[in-house]
């Protein structure tokens, strides 16, 4: 896994695979979709109610569930702090295959 943090991708198109690779773990695909769907609920109230706070919730929620998954269940880091634009990217990615039925949970 120590590749998989230091290595540099050329495009998302090469990091995607990699990104789910790293999700290969069930629960921790549950805990990122989880804490996806209450990031964007977070999100909506606050945008209902101007409450900064929510964006707080909405971090929290968003990489909180994440990491749990990494750490207890998939045992393994996260590559959010060495690839985070591409990172971000697959999260959502991945959160919309599972929504649609692509992706499995």
């Amino acid at each position: 896994m120590a590749n998989v943090l230091r290595k540099e991708y050329a495009s998302f198109r090469e990091f995607y695979p990699v990104y789910l690779n790293e999700h290969a773990n069930r629960a921790c695909r549950e805990l990122h979709f989880t804490g996806s769907t209450l990031a964007i609920f977070c999100l909506g109230v606050l945008l209902l109610s101007g409450n900064l706070w929510w964006l707080a919730g909405a971090f929290g929620c968003g990489y909180g569930f994440s990491w749990i998954g990494h750490f207890v269940f998939a045992k393994n880091q996260p590559v959010t702090l060495r690839h985070p634009i591409y990172s971000f990217m697959a999260d959502w990615l991945m959160y919309w295959q599972m929504l649609t039925g692509q992706a499995s949970f």
